[in-house]
C-alpha cells in the first residue's frame, strides 16, 4: 500500500487568507484575532466599542499582525453590509468569517421582559444571521468557497437553573443556524460550523479562577462535571478555531464542536 501524501502544515495553513472576526474585543474575538493572525491571515476586525477596537488593531499590529478595524456590530442589514464591503476593500474579499459577538442577560424567566430576551436574540442570532448572509453573498460570489464558525456554548445542548432561558435559546438557534447554513452551503465549498466551549478564563470569569471560598465551593461543583477536571483556557479554543478556519476542516461541516473538557459529554 502507498502511504498518502500528507502534508500537515499545508492542512492548516490559512497564510494570506482575508480573515473577518466579529465580535473582536470580547474574549473570544480576542482569541480568534491573535490566532489566526499570528497564523498569517489577513484580519479585518469588527466591534462596537471604537476605542476597545483601536487598543486591539494596535496590539495586533504591534505583534506583526495586518489588520484593519470597522467599528460596526451586525445589528442591521447596513451594518453588516458595510463590514464585509471594508473586508473586502482591505484584502480583497474574505475567506474566512468568526463571529464571536453575543451577549447574556441572566434572569428567571418570569422576572424577564420580552425586551430584554429580545436583545440577547438580536446579539447572539439576528447578528449572527445578518453577518453570515452579507459574507455568504460575497463568499458565493468569489467563487472559491469559505469558512463559517459561529460561536455557540455548552448551553445550547444543555440547560441552567439559573435564569439562562434567553441564553440557552439563544445558543441552540445558533446550533441550528449552523446545520441549516452547513447544508445549505455545501455545495458552494462552504463550510460552517461553530465551536461551543463552557466556562474559560475570561473578563467576566476570572473571578472563579481565583482562590476564595466563593470560588472554590462554585468551581468544585462545576468541575464534578468535567472529566478533565480544570476550566478552560484561551488556547483551548486556538486549535478548534484554526481547524475549523483552514483546510483540514474541509470535509467538516454543520458540526457544533464543543470545547469544553468534557463536560457535555457525561
Amino acid at each position: 500500500m502507498t502511504l498518502p501524501v500528507i502534508s500537515p502544515a499545508g492542512l492548516f495553513d490559512v497564510r494570506g487568507k482575508s480573515a473577518l472576526v466579529v465580535g473582536a474585543t470580547g474574549a473570544f474575538g480576542k482569541v480568534a484575532c491573535a490566532t489566526l493572525g499570528a497564523a498569517g491571515a489577513r484580519l479585518t476586525v469588527a466591534a462596537g466599542n471604537a476605542a476597545e477596537l483601536a487598543t486591539l488593531t494596535q496590539e495586533l499590529q504591534s505583534a506583526g499582525c495586518q489588520s484593519t478595524a470597522v467599528a460596526k456590530r451586525s445589528n442591521s442589514e447596513a451594518d453588516a453590509a458595510a463590514i464585509v464591503e471594508a473586508a473586502v476593500a482591505a484584502h480583497g474579499g474574505v475567506d474566512i468569517l468568526v463571529v464571536a459577538s453575543g451577549m447574556n442577560d441572566v434572569s428567571p424567566i418570569v422576572d424577564m421582559s420580552p425586551e430584554r430576551f429580545g436583545r440577547v436574540m438580536q446579539a447572539n442570532v439576528e447578528g449572527a444571521w445578518l453577518i453570515a448572509r452579507a459574507v455568504g453573498r460575497q463568499m458565493i460570489a468569489q467563487g472559491r468557497g469559505g469558512k463559517v464558525v459561529f460561536t455557540s456554548s455548552a448551553r445550547g445542548k444543555l440547560g441552567h437553573p439559573a435564569g439562562y432561558s434567553a441564553y440557552c435559546a439563544s445558543k441552540s438557534a445558533v446550533d441550528g443556524m449552523t446545520k441549516a447554513l452547513g447544508c445549505e452551503w455545501g455545495k458552494y465549498g462552504i463550510t460552517v460550523n461553530a465551536i461551543a466551549p463552557t466556562v474559560f478564563r475570561s473578563p467576566l470569569t476570572a473571578w472563579m479562577f481565583e482562590d476564595n471560598d466563593k470560588a472554590n465551593n462554585v468551581r468544585a461543583g462545576f468541575l464534578a462535571r468535567v472529566p478533565i477536571g480544570r476550566l478552560g483556557e484561551p488556547e483551548d479554543l486556538a486549535g478548534p478555531l484554526l481547524f475549523l478556519c483552514s483546510r483540514a476542516s474541509d470535509f467538516h461541516t454543520g458540526h457544533v464542536v464543543y470545547a469544553d473538557g468534557g463536560y457535555t459529554a457525561g
